[in-house]
Order: structure tokens, then C-alpha cells, then sequence
């Protein structure tokens, strides 16, 4: 049980921690699938 749990923490902070890496370097979903004609908001 105690090794779910810790398996089940890693991938929360795999998670939160790719999300905010990525989102820095430009590879958001918004910035890569957007051309220069579409807006988003």
C-alpha cells in the first residue's frame, strides 16, 4: 500500500511539474497547434 501511494505521488508531481516546464518553453498545446491567422483568447 505504502508504495501506491508513493507511485500515485510521483505521478502528481511528474504531472504538475512537466506541465509547468513545458508551458514555459513554448510546447503548450495553444502555442503549437496555432498558426499566425487564428486567435485565441
Amino acid at each position: 500500500m505504502k508504495s501506491m501511494l508513493s507511485a500515485f505521488l510521483a505521478i502528481a508531481v511528474i504531472a504538475v511539474g512537466s506541465n509547468l516546464i513545458l508551458g514555459q518553453a513554448g510546447f503548450s498545446s495553444q502555442e503549437r497547434g496555432s498558426g499566425p491567422a487564428v486567435r485565441l483568447d
